[in-house]
């Protein structure tokens, strides 16, 4: 009977519960009409469009000739292996549009008119023109990564780019737009870069000097509120005309336009302007080599474009670092990279040079060291045995829990990190690079070769006296009398795609430059061991296995069967 009763009470209170006439649960979403009035909001809309910028943390280097990563489970090696398709492509970036959805929902926003950023109105013009550039530099970015991992031939044959959107579109809304063609996509990325160069301050600055001319007509005390150096990391003029180099040197690539159309000339130009503003080659900072070592080198001129430095941390170390020093080993740079450093003469490393096969190390370019973790070296207060050892040294040599190429990564780890046998660490602070000035001479480098060879001159810079340049603060000996054998531009290629190669290693280029270079993405990756008594080569440690039409990445499959007007690229 009690549970009866205490039944009938329980319904009771329910049935007066539900029978009363409640109000509908505000359940504390930002609609659209708060969001265009409320300035904090509106710019958090903005703000999405610097999530997922490419930095130099992806370690795609496993799925090039440059490294082999020991984790069965990794992407880019089961990309290497061959599990590469429309259905899993670890290097899409069809993602990036959703970012491109956001700074145009916020262009809209900004078109309104109904953002009030500030109580002064000239303050509140000039807050509406700056963050308008960075939304159309921002959504202009986006499509380049899209263009970058997907443009290729379609199956019509048509060279073809991206869809490109210019307008924010409802989630019930048509999203089947076709793709572009190749240089339609170019174009229209250019358009983004150049209009936002017309609302962006080239810099960030307090200097009244720096006030370029559409902004001449505004208080300085009033422009510095709003273009101030509080906002030196966000997108910048200076920073778009980099970003134009780098969107016409790609599309004048091989694998792409080929040299047509005039794109080496711009990417060489708009290049040349940025270097030259630093002081040309002498603009070239000569921390540039370990711009990862130290907070203060993060902090260094080397910085075109950085986040914030981050908090305290050591998982790109644990992750890295060799065995005996409590890392994972993860990433393990091949042989084949470790023979495209030269002697420290500057010639190749032949026989003939100098290299001795037993004594490999001797006498090379001194970035070897600085990059790579070779056997014998001395990394995290331990020498590291990657050869035949015993005791502790076991750890870091093959065949256990270790590399399986016979070096270690060092480039891109802060060395102070300690990572105890106890498990806690001793973390250092990083920062995501988005571009570093190196990269930009290398631009001008290839791009002025392709234009008039080794000494064609753009602005007052040439491609010798550039890798002269970065040649010589790598500590090559000096005169450089390799530089000097380098008459034709078939050479000068190879060797600014070698000093490539190796000035920006581990930051995730090679990848993307071995496909807009038309290169075998099938070199097997090759191992070097110190057996006891002798070091022997193994020529095959990894075999690569990409389809030949994988110069082209695919549309992601799920995205073709979505949208009829998308078209494929060949093959997949």
């Amino acid at each position: 009977m009690k549970k009866i009763i205490k039944y009938m009470l329980i319904m009771s209170v329910f049935t007066g519960i539900i029978s009363c006439d409640f109000e509908p649960i505000d359940e504390n979403r930002l609609d659209f009409d708060y969001i265009s009035s409320d300035p904090e909001s509106a710019e958090g809309l903005l703000l999405q469009g610097y999530t997922g910028l490419v930095n130099q943390y992806s370690f795609s280097e496993g799925a090039t000739d440059d490294a082999v990563n020991n984790r069965l489970s990794n992407g880019y090696k089961r990309m290497a292996l061959g599990e590469l398709s429309a259905q899993y492509n670890p290097a899409s970036r069809w993602n990036t549009f959703e970012r491109v959805f956001y700074v145009n929902r916020f262009l809209e926003i900004i078109d309104a008119g109904e953002i009030q950023w500030n109580r002064d109105e000239a303050i509140n013009e000039l807050f509406n023109l700056r963050m308008k550039g960075e939304a159309i530099a921002l959504r202009a970015l986006h499509h380049f990564y899209a263009l970058q991992a997907h443009a290729g031939s379609g199956t019509s044959g048509n060279l073809l780019g991206i869809p490109y959107f210019r307008e924010f579109i409802e989630s019930d809304g048509d999203f089947n737009t076709p793709r572009l063609s190749f240089e339609e996509s170019v174009m229209a990325i250019m358009d983004d870069f150049d209009e936002a160069l017309t609302l962006l301050p080239t810099d960030y600055s307090e200097n009244e000097g720096d006030v370029d001319p559409w902004y001449a007509d505004y208080d300085f005390d009033d422009y510095k509120v709003v273009n101030g150096g509080q906002y030196n990391l966000r997108i910048s003029g200076r920073i778009v005309k980099a970003l134009k180099a780098r969107l016409a040197l790609f599309a004048a690539s091989p694998s792409f336009l080929n040299g047509q159309n005039g794109y080496y000339v711009l990417a060489a130009q708009h290049a040349s302007e940025v270097l030259n503003s630093i002081g040309g080659v002498s603009g070239l900072d000569p921390n540039g080599l370990e711009f990862y070592i130290s907070d203060n080198n993060i902090l260094s001129n080397e910085m075109l474009w950085r986040s914030s430095i981050g908090n305290s941390s050591s998982t790109y170390e644990e992750r890295m670092f060799p065995p005996s020093i409590n890392g994972k080993g993860e990433v393990n740079p091949t042989h084949n990279l470790v023979m495209a450093f030269p002697m420290e003469s500057g010639f190749p490393a032949t026989e003939a040079n100098g290299f001795d096969p037993q004594n490999p190390y001797a006498n090379r370019d001194p970035r070897l060291e600085k990059y790579i973790v070779l056997n014998g070296s001395t990394f995290g207060g331990s020498s590291i045995n990657t050869g035949q050892g015993g005791g502790i040294d076991r750890l870091d040599s093959i065949p256990q829990f270790s590399t399986t190429t016979g070096y270690y990564l060092k480039k891109l780890l802060r060395p102070d990190v300690s990572i105890n046998n106890n498990g806690t660490t001793t973390g250092k602070r990083h920062a995501n690079v988005y571009f570093r000035y190196t990269e930009l001479f290398l631009i001008f480098a290839e791009a002025a070769n392709e234009v008039g060879g080794p000494d064609h001159q753009v602005n007052g810079l040439s491609p010798r006296a550039v890798i002269a340049a970065i040649r010589q603060r790598a500590g090559i000996a000096q005169p450089d009398n390799y530089l000097v054998t380098i008459n034709d531009q078939d050479a000068m290629r190879d060797l600014i795609r070698n000093e490539r190669r190796l000035e920006l290693s581990f930051e995730g280029h090679r990848f993307w430059d071995l496909r807009r270079w038309g290169l075998s993405l099938n070199e097997s990756a090759h191992g070097y061991y110190f057996n006891g008594d002798n070091y022997e080569e193994r020529p095959s440690v990894e075999t690569r296995n990409y389809q030949p039409f994988a110069t082209y990445l695919p549309i992601p499959n799920s995205e073709i069967l979505k949208f009829s007007q998308l078209e494929q690229n060949m093959g997949w």
